[in-house]
């Protein structure tokens, strides 16, 4: 088994229609990328926002860690209950479409949050609900986003698309947004998610117009067996399969460590509204250098030694947070998690990309996913008893070693998937 796969085709799906489909794709990047990369990076601008925002009005609303987290579990528990049918849809309906349906509902859902904010009658099982539905409009948009992808660049640039990807997102999501909502925040409430319904809205119409690939040919089988394919399928990829588990154990962890990352900021280390806004921000500046650099330093020191290097930086980062004297400390420490997480997302994305036929490529990604990003809510909810339990820094801590004891394990089974 190779570390570079040859993009698959799946004869089936010849001759979609889709704008630079791998069967004539451009050496360059086509039209139809550059629209999705805006339509990107503006509901990441509004998704930052929103990632600064609600864990700030959960604070207004309790001071408990445990239901803090709650929050932050609601927005990633869709990923492990709905993957698997999202992505058997992603692969039966237009991607495109779906995308644009999901982000105009996530505007109606922000509003509404919005002037339930404004009026003061959000609570805490109010928020999580609401969180949750915006989730799981996420589930089926990102999945259909990296989908798409192969059908619209040619596979040799899919790790500089991925890049441009991460870029935008990361500027967006982590160094714009954050300091714009937590500012926000301090003004209105209701401020941030109302600017977050905006960005939903705009996104929303940017994809709308972008080529879509229509319904995808062929016989459509039920979907508990669609989703049955796409689950054997990444079973039997040992690479695949074995980097889907290596993250459902690191989203574990790292959420273990974030869910009170708002609490060890402003309770423990003193910082206001403004200063985690841009704490957030900091953090992201490490997440933008890697999507900038990432396909270069990919390319240069190989996918493996790219893989492995950023677990090992994680653990080191997760037990220097849970020990951070100040937020200059913790926020030079989050940038260089961001660095090492987005070049994971690039080579990890783009192996996917390149391996699955595109007409599997949903259901494989929601496969991947409910692996990968299903751990996440329960992640979540343990870094709350561990931080009402132990301390607000002990979530870092625990994680950090959890992460240098899977690094052990992972060191092997990736070398045995290079040498396959």
């Amino acid at each position: 088994m190779s570390w570079r796969h040859p993009a698959s085709e799946d004869p089936g799906m010849k001759g979609m229609g889709c704008e630079g489909t791998r069967a004539g794709a451009s050496p360059r990047l086509s039209p139809a990328y550059w629209r999705l990369w805006w339509a990107t990076g503006v509901n990441a601008a509004g998704d930052g926002v929103f990632a600064a925002a609600v864990p700030l009005l959960a604070v207004t609303i309790t001071r408990d860690p445990r239901l803090v987290s709650v929050v932050s579990a609601a927005m990633y528990l869709p990923w492990l209950l709905l993957s698997l049918p999202a992505g058997a849809l992603v692969d039966r309906y237009d991607r495109v479409g779906l995308m644009w349906r999901a982000q105009a509902l996530q505007a109606v859902i922000a509003g509404a949050i919005a002037v339930l904010a404004a009026s003061g009658r959000l609570d805490i099982p109010m928020l999580a609900i609401m969180t949750f539905a915006l989730g799981v409009c996420t589930v089926v948009s990102a999945t259909a986003a990296q989908a798409i992808m192969p059908d619209i660049v040619a596979a040799p640039l899919l790790h500089t698309a991925n890049g441009h990807q991460q870029t935008i997102t990361t500027l967006g999501s982590q160094f714009l947004g954050p300091p714009i909502g937590s500012l926000l925040f301090a003004v209105a409430v209701a401020l941030p998610f109302g600017m977050d319904a905006a960005s939903f809205a705009l996104s929303a119409a940017l994809l709308a117009v972008l080529p879509g690939c229509g319904r995808r040919r062929g016989e459509h089988p039920p979907m508990r067996t669609a989703i049955a394919d796409g689950l054997r399928w990444l079973v039997r990829h040992r690479l695949l399969r074995t980097l889907a588990v290596l993250l459902g154990v690191n989203t574990f962890c790292g959420h273990l460590g974030n869910a009170t990352l708002v609490l060890l900021a402003t309770r423990t280390l003193g910082l206001d509204a403004r200063g985690y806004g841009l704490l957030l921000a900091g953090a992201a500046a490490g997440s933008l250098l890697g999507g900038l650099a990432g396909a270069r330093v990919v390319s240069r020191a190989g996918e493996l030694p790219a893989l492995l290097t950023g677990l090992a930086v994680n653990v080191v980062v997760f037990i220097g947070i849970g020990l951070s004297p100040n937020a200059i400390v913790l926020g030079t420490l989050l940038a260089v998690n961001g660095f090492v997480v987005t070049l994971w997302n690039i080579v990890t994305v783009s192996l996917r990309q390149q391996a699955v036929p595109s007409g599997m490529l949903g259901r494989v990604n929601g496969v991947y996913k409910m692996l990968g990003w299903g751990l996440i809510p329960l992640g979540a909810l343990a870094g709350g008893l561990v931080a009402h339990a132990l301390g607000l820094r002990a979530p870092y801590l625990v994680a950090g070693v959890l992460r240098g004891i899977v690094l052990l394990a992972a060191v092997s089974a990736l070398r045995r998937c290079r040498t396959a």
